[in-house]
């Protein structure tokens, strides 16, 4: 079970909050250096990459509130959205434990 789920007091949230807080940066920066391994290698045009993936990141965001909100109107507790949104990473490291970030192919061509 998530951690966050059992906090009942003020002390073990700031602990808590600050440890999410002291990661969130560093994980920024992990998912651009990891998502620039996935554009190929012969591209003329990283801007639109990135802008994809700026994108999808907003949609993230408003998906993720979304998600939050819906979830504490059916259940009427922050504790259930806050699973639901643990869910959501489970199933996002999933994903990204199965993408093969190594050896790029030397014939990989651009699209477009």
């Amino acid at each position: 079970m998530h951690r966050s789920f059992f906090t009942k007091d003020k002390l073990t949230f700031y602990i808590l909050a600050a440890m999410v807080g002291m990661v969130m940066g560093g994980i920024q920066s992990l998912s651009r250096a990891s998502y620039s391994m996935l554009l190929p290698e012969k591209n003329e045009d990283p801007t639109s990459f990135f802008s994809f993936y700026d994108v999808v990141y907003k949609i993230a965001i408003v998906g993720g509130t979304l998600l939050f909100g819906v979830v504490d109107n059916i259940f009427h507790n922050m504790r259930y959205s806050v699973l639901a949104l643990a869910v959501c990473f489970v199933v996002g490291f999933v994903f990204m434990y199965k993408v093969n970030l190594g050896d790029k192919s030397a014939d990989a061509e651009v699209p477009g």
